[in-house]
């Protein structure tokens, strides 16, 4: 299929895997940042073919994954009120609470609805105005222009009948995170090229100075990621620093001036905890003051609930690049897709679930 397979080409990805081999004269840590790119490189096999001295980490690039355990179980305490209709994209529906899923509250008799969009939620709200109607709002900067447009449409429409539920978190933060820990092992960063199509990666320029790390934009397709590969380690071997745009078909330095400009008119920047690694301070986004009416925490009062992490859980790891999901003692015996302990199991971008569906697995007795 043209421009599809065009990016999936093998002689091209062996050229690549060859240039890389050519060019590495030491060993290099990089990390992906985003779930997308984790599933192309593990399905791929892009992370084994490379030479030894390339090791790649997943980073935290699922945003339902880096969604707080309260926060699950806050979308379950009002999911299963029976005034409210819940709606969310399908990947949340099989992440665990601290005793159960979205899926579980719908079969039990909740009104947990899979919408495309957040403005289908929007539409529910008018079609049930008897009805409290609302939207698990998860994801980085990649979903909040559409979820901002939810709320602005709401409030044009008078609609008092629709919430949002807000887990936005923000990549250049998480990345200042990981490169200012003691033990950081990151030397390089491939950036997601779907933020980077809505925020530009002006904002990235800044951190390559700050912590002297090459950050290259790059896209989702095998050659893609080869390509963004090949120009991070070019940049580590001539002792470079600074920020380039593998992805440029679809990226631009300034990004989507206008999504940016309705981002920031509905949300403000906020401090948000990330599951499984902690606070990050100015890591997420709330709705301002002239929207706070459509904050369905608010106007649930659900607040105060907190929710302890499973200690058998190291996707706080995993995402950090400090371990592997085949480290994890749980992973594919007490972890699994149908009986997951975190989100990277069951997230369509998550780690775990990438290393579990393409066999990354070693479950013969010792």
């Amino acid at each position: 299929m043209k421009f599809v397979d065009e990016y999936r080409g093998e002689s091209e990805a062996q050229r690549f895997l060859r240039a890389i081999e050519r060019l590495v004269t030491r060993p290099w840590t990089l990390m992906e940042i985003c779930g997308g790119q984790t599933h192309t490189l593990v399905r791929s096999g892009i992370d084994r073919m490379l030479p030894p001295e390339v090791r790649l980490v997943h980073g935290p690039g699922c945003p339902v994954c880096v969604t707080p355990l309260e926060l699950i179980d806050r979308a379950l305490a009002i999911a299963s009120r029976p005034e409210v209709i819940f709606t969310s994209f399908g990947d949340m529906l099989r992440v665990p609470g601290s005793t159960t899923d979205l899926l579980s509250v719908k079969a039990a008799g909740g009104d947990v609805r899979i919408v495309y969009s957040p403005l289908d939620a929007v539409k529910l709200a008018q079609k049930h105005p008897d009805r409290e109607v609302v939207f698990f709002a998860v994801g980085f900067e990649t979903t909040a222009p559409a979820n901002a447009m939810a709320v602005y449409q709401a409030r044009q429409l008078g609609l008092a009948n629709f919430s949002i539920l807000c887990s936005h978190v923000l990549v250049p933060p998480a990345m200042e995170a990981l490169l200012g820990a003691p033990d950081t092992q990151i030397q390089g960063f491939l950036a997601a090229g779907h933020v980077c199509a809505v925020m530009g990666y002006h904002e990235y320029l800044p951190i390559a100075e700050r912590y002297r790390v090459p950050i290259v934009v790059t896209g989702f397709e095998p050659l893609d990621l080869l390509q963004g590969i090949y120009m991070t380690v070019a940049m580590l071997e001539r002792g470079a620093w600074g920020v380039e745009n593998q992805y440029a078909r679809a990226v631009t330095a300034e990004g989507n001036r206008r999504a940016q400009g309705l981002v920031a008119e509905v949300f403000a920047v906020r401090d948000r905890q990330w599951r499984g690694i902690g606070p990050i301070p100015q890591s997420g986004l709330g709705l301002r003051e002239p929207f706070v009416a459509y904050d369905a925490e608010l106007k649930f009062q659900v607040s105060a609930i907190t929710a302890p992490e499973s200690p058998l859980c190291i996707s706080g790891l995993i995402m950090q690049g400090k371990a592997r999901p085949s480290d994890c003692t749980a992973f594919g015996t007490l972890c699994t897709p149908e009986r997951p302990l975190g989100a990277p199991m069951v997230s369509s971008e998550g780690a775990c679930a990438a290393y579990y569906q393409y066999g990354r697995i070693d479950l013969t007795p010792a």
